[in-house]
C-alpha cells in the first residue's frame, strides 16, 4: 500500500511540475522549435554524458575497493544498467539492480555494495548543493522558498556525511554499540542476522577511513557532475542560447537533481522538465524555448543511456523479469546471516 501511495504522489508531483513549466504554452510551437535545432550538438551532448557516467564509475570503484576490488571497466556496464533501471522503474530500482548484478557477476556482498551506493547519493547531494551555492554567488535568483529549501537540504546532507564518517572512523566501537543495541532490542531469533547485517553495512563505509580514497571520491564526484553539466551547456548551443551563463547551467543541474529526492515518475519525467523550464524562464529565456530545451535535454540524458542499458541486459541474457529478481535477491540478502546471496 505504501508503494502505491508513493507512485500516486510521484504522478501528482510530476504533473504539478509539468503544469508549472508548460501551462499555457502552444505545444505545437514547442515542437516547431525542437525541429529547428542543430542536432549535431545534441549528439555531442549525449556522447559527453557517457563520459560523465564513466567518471562516476570511478567514484563507485573508490568507494567499493575496500569491499572488493572490481575494475571500473567491469563496473561501468552495471552503472549504465542502473541508470536504465532508474529511468523506467519507480523507487530508484536501478540502484538495487546495480547491487544485484554486482553480486551476480563478482560475488560482492549485497548489503556492503548498497551502502557504497547510499554514500554515493550523499556525495551527489553535496555536489548539487555546491553547484547551487556557487551559482548563487554570480547570478540573481529571487526565490526565497527555494533558497530556504536548499539551506535545509545542505544541513541534512552534511549531517548524513558526518554520521557516515562517525560510523566509519570507529568501526570497532560502532560494531560493539550495534551489537549491544541489537541484543537488547531485537528478538533472539533475529539477533544473529541483524548483527551480521550491521557488520556488512559497516564494511561499505570502509573507504571513508582512507584519506586517499576519500579525496579521489570527492574528485571523481565533482568531475563527473561538471562533465554532466557540460552536456546541458552543449545542448544550449543546439538552441543558440548563447547568452545563458554557465552558472545558470549549474543552477539547473543542482535544482533538477535535488528534486529527485521527491517522489516522482520513472525517469523524473515532469519534475525535470518543470524545473529546467522554470530556471531558464527566470533568466529571460522565452517560455516556449525553455520548454523545448527541457524536452530535448531530458532526451539527451534519458534515451541513449536507457538504450545502452537495455543492450547490456540482452548481452548478459537477462530480461525485465530480472528487475523483480533483483529486489527479491536484495531482500533475501539483508535477511541472511553473513553470506553473499550469490545466485
Amino acid at each position: 500500500m505504501r508503494r502505491w501511495l508513493l507512485v500516486v504522489a510521484g504522478v501528482v508531483i510530476s504533473a504539478l511540475f509539468l503544469y508549472a513549466g508548460f501551462a499555457g504554452l502552444d505545444l505545437a510551437q514547442v515542437w516547431a522549435i525542437i525541429q529547428t535545432i542543430e542536432f549535431g550538438w545534441v549528439i555531442l551532448a549525449a556522447a559527453v554524458f557517457f563520459i560523465a557516467a564513466y567518471i562516476i564509475t570511478w567514484r563507485w570503484y573508490y568507494l567499493l575497493r575496500p569491499v572488493q576490488d572490481v575494475p571500473p571497466a567491469r563496473l561501468f556496464p552495471l552503472v549504465i544498467v542502473g541508470y536504465m533501471g532508474n529511468n523506467i522503474y519507480p523507487f530508484r530500482i536501478g540502484e538495487v539492480v546495480r547491487a544485484y548484478l554486482l553480486n551476480r557477476r563478482e560475488g560482492t556482498n549485497i548489503p556492503a555494495s548498497l551502502t557504497t551506493i547510499l554514500v554515493e547519493r550523499v556525495f551527489d547531494g553535496l555536489t548539487m548543493l555546491a553547484f547551487i551555492f556557487t551559482a548563487l554567488l554570480f547570478v540573481e535568483f529571487d526565490e526565497p522558498a527555494i533558497r530556504e529549501g536548499v539551506v535545509i537540504l545542505a544541513v541534512l546532507f552534511v549531517a548524513a556525511l558526518l554520521v557516515f564518517f562517525a560510523l566509519a572512523l570507529r568501526p570497532a566501537l560502532t560494531r560493539r554499540l550495534a551489537t549491544t543495541a541489537i541484543d537488547r532490542l531485537a528478538p533472539a531469533p533475529l539477533r544473529g542476522r541483524l548483527t551480521a547485517l550491521a557488520g556488512e553495512l559497516l564494511d561499505g563505509l570502509a573507504a571513508l577511513r582512507s584519506a586517499r580514497d576519500l579525496a579521489l571520491t570527492f574528485a571523481a564526484s565533482l568531475a563527473s557532475w561538471v562533465v554532466e553539466a557540460s552536456t546541458y551547456w552543449i545542448t544550449l548551443r543546439a538552441f543558440a542560447l548563447l547568452d545563458v551563463s554557465f552558472f545558470v547551467v549549474l543552477l539547473m543541474v543542482g535544482l533538477g537533481n535535488l528534486a529527485t529526492i521527491l517522489p516522482t515518475t520513472p525517469g523524473y519525467v515532469g519534475t525535470f522538465h518543470g524545473i529546467v523550464a522554470l530556471v531558464l524562464r527566470a533568466f529571460g529565456v522565452a517560455p516556449t524555448q525553455a520548454a523545448a530545451y527541457a524536452v530535448v535535454m531530458h532526451a539527451v540524458i534519458f534515451v541513449p543511456v536507457t538504450i545502452a542499458g537495455a543492450i547490456e541486459l540482452l548481452r548478459w541474457g537477462l530480461g525485465w523479469r530480472d528487475f523483480a529478481r533483483a529486489q527479491q535477491a536484495v531482500s533475501a540478502a539483508v535477511g541472511r546471516e553473513g553470506d553473499s546471496a550469490r545466485p
